[in-house]
Parts: C-alpha cells; structure tokens; sequence
C-alpha cells in the first residue's frame, strides 16, 4: 500500500524535529500573546469558494465533497479563511484579537518539493489593527521564530493596494488588475518571458503588457523612483507602504526586507501589504513564511460589505521549515532509564517510572518476562545510558538497582538517590 501523492508518514526522528519546530512556533506565538484556536478542517463549499475567500487560482486546488445529506463541503486549503469565519460570527468579540493555529490544510494541486497535498500551517493572526504596527510585528514575530531555528531569513514585501495603483497607472483596467496580479505573483517560476505570454493570453492591453514586461526585466526599481515615474507620490498604497517601511527601519527589520513591486501573493483576499519569509542562502526556493492585510473579508463574510474590520496575518509552513531545517543537528533527546521487573514486582517498577517521569526524565518499563539477558542487550543499542532493576529483595528495603551502561557500575540505592544520580548524569 502506498501514500496517497503529496502526503507521507513521519517517523521517529523526523517527527521529533517537526515536534521542536512546533514548539519553538508555539513558544514564540505565546510570547506575542496569541492564543491557540482550532477550527474545523471541514467546511460548507460556499465559504471556501466564496467570491471573499482565496479567489480563483486556489479554488482549483480546492478538494470538494458531500456528505450524505447532500451537501457541498470542502476541505479547508488555509487557515485565514476560517479565522475570518470565526470573526465574523462573533460580532461582540473584543477586538483586538490575537490567535494563533496549526493544522493541517488540502490543496489538490502539482506536487513538487515545497508543494505537497496535505500539508501543516502554523497560523497567527490579528483582527482590529488599522495601523502597520500590526504587519511590523508579525515580521518581528517571524525574525523571532527564525532566530529560535537558527535560520537566517530574507523579507520580500509588497502593497497591493500600491500594486493595484501602479497597474492602473500603466493602463491596466481595475477589473484586470486581480488577473494581471495574479500572473505578476508567478514572475520568479515563470520569469519575464512566461508573464508576458501569460498577460497576451488573458488578452490583457497590449500596450499595458509591453509596459508591464519592461518593468519586471532585471531588478525591480527603488520604490520612490517607482512611486515618482508613475506619479504615485501622494496615493494612499504609496503611503501605506512608507509608514511600514519606516517602521520596519526603526525596528531594525530593514536589513532583512526587500521591497518587492511585483509581489502579490496568489490569495486574493489580500487588501494592502503582503510578504513572503525566503532562506536568506537561498538554499530552498519556495517562501517559508507568508501574509498579509485582509481587511475586506471578514466583513463580507459577515453580510457587511460596507463594514472593513481590519485583519493581518502570517502563516509558517512547517513542511518547508523542516526542509531548510532538517540538514541541522536537532537537540538531542534525553535516553529514557529502563526500568526492568525482576519477579512479581509490576506494580512498585510503574510506580519507580511515575517518579522518574515526574522528575522530567523520560522512563520505559520493560517485559518482565523477558531474558534478562535479551533486554539488556536491546537496551545497549538502543541508547539506554542507565538501567534499573526493581526486584523483590530491593524493594523490600525500599532501594532500587542502578546500573550505568556506560561505565558498567551497578549498586543498590534508594529512589531517591537514583533519581539524583540519573539527573546529574543527564546536566539537569
């Protein structure tokens, strides 16, 4: 039996690196003061498709079903539409509100290496932040988690509601601009020659496409340049998208950033600022990390098309993460002492197991009925640095046997000083 295309199994030492890469996320989402949500995986079609949500593009990947009762579901291809779902259906919630997620997301899409079918995202999000110190904190919240992982990272960042203004200002209508974004998101995989193939085929303006593909040949221009050109000095994306810059600089986050003209990101809920978290070595193409402003959807959602209730997020691929990561040399785990029965003594080595767990150190009750000898020997190659007998005669004078594998020593003791000697071995 085989997996399923774009989804795989985790075992052992791979799954504990992606259990620390989960844990370095969950710390850092605990220190900006997010709280931990769950929504459902599976959802009614007509939020995941709705003209508010992903647009398009993600539609097409989007896995679809029913149920028995007849009902068009779909799984969920990321967490910010169910975020803004949650948001909307409770109207009285305090704003601003913080969540974070991690869960798994569907798409049905090409797999290739940073792209599979079944994949875990790590969400955080805010709602009730107009300002950009809401995006300036979620990219200080993702230099944090990088630092954490020891990975070095690049920004690349946009505005879309600047992107929307520089697209009209070349002469592309405002019903084309979604489409022509959409094609612009696709420049690094497809580069400039594959964009202007793209744009004829969409039967974009020609004269708008000739100046499109100039634009985006070589390395896009400063922003203010951009911004004097096309006299965009005084919109309100140009604005935007200085008020960010700034604070991004008093942050010290202007090293690591890099605006990004042409960046638009493939989900079309996206209202203003969206970036994109990249290896800084440029060992793995695919992005890392990414989000954006989403300030229109949860009050459509909502029925309030009138209403903007102002939203950001930013979202971690684990899968990616662990690819970049997965060439560095995890913590080691602590090897857990096993504890052996010797006689009818079941009970007092459980309780022996629940004291050394309690201590923080891990413990594995082995069979009793097994030859000593055998358990031994699995248990020199699996690791195990110490070893402990609760026989009968031990626990009648309330000791234990300790044996260190590594020197060979073995004495009777009391728990306690077992327990001492095994979190002095291990650095505790």
């Amino acid at each position: 039996m085989q997996n399923v295309k774009g989804t795989f199994d985790y075992r052992a030492g791979e799954q504990k690196k992606r259990n620390r890469i989960r844990a370095v996320l969950e710390r850092q989402f605990a220190l900006y003061d997010f709280e931990p949500v769950e929504t459902p995986i599976l959802n009614e079609l007509s939020l995941l498709a709705s003209k508010y949500a992903g647009g398009e593009e993600i539609e097409k990947e989007m896995y679809r079903l029913s149920d028995q009762g007849g009902r068009s579901l779909g799984l969920r291809y990321d967490l910010t539409v169910p975020f803004a779902k949650l948001i909307a259906a409770a109207p009285g919630l305090a704003l601003p509100y913080k969540r974070y997620e991690i869960g798994k997301v569907f798409r049905d899409g090409p797999v290739k290496r940073g792209r599979l079918r079944e994949f875990m995202q790590c969400d955080a999000d805010v709602a009730g932040i107009r300002g950009p110190e809401a995006e300036a904190e979620l990219l200080q919240l993702a230099e944090a988690v990088f630092g954490a992982l020891g990975i070095d990272i690049v920004v690349r960042w946009n505005n879309r509601r600047f992107l929307g203004e520089l697209l009209g200002a070349i002469g592309v209508d405002e019903a084309s601009q979604p489409s022509v974004m959409l094609t612009l998101d696709k420049l690094d995989k497809i580069g400039a020659d594959g964009v202007a193939a793209e744009l004829a085929a969409k039967r974009t303006d020609a004269s708008a496409t000739e100046r499109i593909v100039r634009l985006i040949r070589g390395e896009p221009p400063a922003f203010e340049r951009l911004a004097d050109r096309f006299a965009l000095t005084e919109t309100r994306g140009t604005e935007e998208v200085r008020a960010l810059s700034k604070l991004l600089d008093a942050l010290g986050l202007g090293t690591i950033s890099r605006f990004d003209p042409f960046l638009s990101r493939g989900l079309s809920f996206y209202t203003g600022t969206v970036y994109e978290v990249f290896a800084a070595d440029g060992s793995y193409r695919s992005s890392l990390a990414g989000g954006g402003r989403y300030d229109a959807i949860i009050g459509k959602l909502n029925g309030r098309e009138d209403v903007q209730i102002p939203a950001a997020g930013i979202s971690f691929g684990l899968d990616s993460i662990l690819e970049v990561w997965s060439g560095r040399e995890a913590e080691p785990d602590l090897p857990p002492v096993r504890l052996i029965p010797i006689g009818d003594t079941l009970p007092e080595t459980l309780a022996a197991a629940a004291r050394f767990r309690g201590a923080g150190i891990p413990a594995r009750v082995e069979d009793g009925a097994r030859k000593l000898k055998r358990t031994l020997a699995s248990a020199s190659s699996g690791g195990a640095r110490f070893v402990a007998f609760v026989g009968e005669t031990e626990t009648a004078g309330g000791l234990i046997r300790l044996k260190d594998m590594r020197s060979g020593e073995e004495r009777a003791m009391p728990l306690e000083c077992a327990l001492l000697a095994v979190e002095k071995a291990y650095g505790r």
